[in-house]
């Protein structure tokens, strides 16, 4: 058993975070907690006209990942662990990327309030990976709301993230570059990863394996 009791995965589309998320809550026999992507109805759109349609898919990200988080309790954590794909306060990533600068101001001051009202997971793994395997991956999943994608956005978004990511004080950290991992496929990639996470420790750490054991 980890020792860790909120544990929340993070990293670019299509990095597999998702994939990572449900191995970790079925080894442990926790909940999962996901992001609803699918249904937020501006999506798509947004990936052919980012400047028409950033602000309403900004603000149905950032209501429907409070609501999920409301659900997440302390009482919850006493009894199982919760793993979730996606951490609240990553949302300010895409809002900084996207937002004209009248948006971002009205949209800061709805995160603030609901940012104080969101419980803060106990160890927060973040997934890194350049961006041409991102588009790899992206292609071999075949989202079809993805496949619209601006290459030059998502490199511009691996930035923000790796950004975000290095200046992330909140909580425990473990920086993962998966340019070499496949957890889904290679049993043994979970492993090596999991075992990063047996033991407790505080500020952040860096696991990037050159290439897999023979």
């Amino acid at each position: 058993m980890l020792p860790w009791r909120y544990i929340v995965v993070e990293g670019v589309i299509g990095v597999g975070k998702t994939s990572l998320t449900k191995l970790l809550a079925t080894r442990l026999g926790g909940r999962l907690n996901l992001e609803v992507v699918e249904e937020n109805p501006f999506l798509a759109k947004f990936y052919r006209d980012r400047e028409a349609y950033a602000f309403q898919t900004q603000i149905f990200f950032l209501l429907s990942r409070y609501r999920q988080q409301q659900g997440i309790g302390q009482h919850d954590l006493f009894q199982n662990a919760v793993v979730s794909d996606y951490l609240f306060a990553k949302d300010r990533i895409f809002a900084n990327l996207n937002l004209a600068d009248d948006e971002l101001a009205l949209y800061g001051q709805l995160a603030t309030i609901l940012e104080q009202r969101v419980l803060k997971p106990d160890l927060v793994i973040y997934l890194q990976a350049r961006t041409e395997v991102l588009q790899q991956r992206i292609r071999w999943r075949g989202r079809a709301f993805e496949q619209d994608m601006d290459p030059d956005y998502l490199e511009a978004l691996n930035g923000a993230y790796s950004y975000f990511f290095h200046h992330y004080k909140d909580a425990p950290l473990l920086i993962v570059n998966t340019d070499n991992l496949d957890f889904v496929n290679v049993p043994g990639d979970f492993e090596m990863l999991y075992e990063q996470m047996t033991e407790r420790f505080s500020g952040t750490r860096y696991y990037a394996p050159d290439s897999r054991p023979a």
